[in-house]
């Protein structure tokens, strides 16, 4: 993961502070391989917030705190609130927050220890 600790921790702090202490984070993209260069920063967050104009403003408020704690960087965030919106990428995806994320392509499998907390 091509993310240092200090990014890791202001991106988990940014997305609980805006999207509420239940939500997590997952990276997805080229930046979960470290072998890339450059790349933006996909993040799918994952919420308990079910008002779209709620989630609109945590969207916002995140971006904002991200780009001060970061920097000026491109930043995608898919928002997977309670609907079936982030399936499709859901076996790509990296742990910020937590334990080991296991990798299925479909083709291969690997375990990856990608923890930010």
């Amino acid at each position: 993961m091509r993310l240092n600790d200090v990014q890791r921790q202001a991106i988990v702090s940014a997305v609980k502070s805006c999207f509420g202490p239940q939500a997590s984070v997952k990276l997805f993209g080229s930046r979960t391989d470290d072998q890339a260069k450059g790349g933006d920063i996909d993040l799918l967050i994952t919420t308990d917030i079910h008002d779209v104009n709620d989630i609109v403003r945590a969207e916002m408020r995140c971006q904002v705190k991200l780009q001060q704690l970061l920097g000026e960087q491109k930043i995608d965030m898919l928002i997977d609130y309670p609907s079936p919106a982030a399936r499709i990428i859901r076996p790509f995806l990296v742990l910020l927050s937590g334990q080991d994320f296991h990798y299925d392509s479909g083709y291969c499998t690997t375990t990856f220890a990608r923890s930010m907390a």
